[in-house]
């Protein structure tokens, strides 16, 4: 069974950092992205980054510049640095893997419990 533990989330003031780490435990053949979405009260979980394992990092629009993810292969673990936090960045933070358990399984996606985010002075 996949867990994904998610840490590092508070409250900062506008313009503040933060750091979100997620460790993955338990039985994973293949990761084939790992990366972070989000969700703020009254709207969709959004995409925020993700980190395939083959090919290129992607960002959502609004992050650009901002956030940067990372990954850390040897640990299973994946890092979202926040930097020039705002206010409309308030949200759950929610860890995603996508991967197989066994080399025959299919291929699907774990998510951890979320983690708060809150901006504001």
């Amino acid at each position: 069974q996949v867990q994904l533990v998610e840490s590092g989330g508070g409250l900062v003031q506008p313009g503040g950092s933060l750091r979100l780490s997620c460790a993955a435990s338990g039985s994973i053949s293949r990761i084939n992205a790992m990366g972070w979405y989000r969700q703020a009260p009254g709207k969709q979980r959004e995409l925020v980054a993700v980190s395939p394992s083959s090919g290129s990092t992607q960002y959502a629009d609004f992050v650009k510049g901002r956030f940067t993810i990372s990954r850390d292969s040897a640990k299973n673990t994946v890092y979202l640095q926040m930097n020039s936090l705002q206010v409309e960045d308030t949200a759950v933070y929610f860890c995603n893997l996508v991967g197989r358990e066994r080399a025959w399984s299919s291929v699907r996606e774990w998510w951890g419990q979320g983690t708060q985010v809150t901006v504001s002075s």
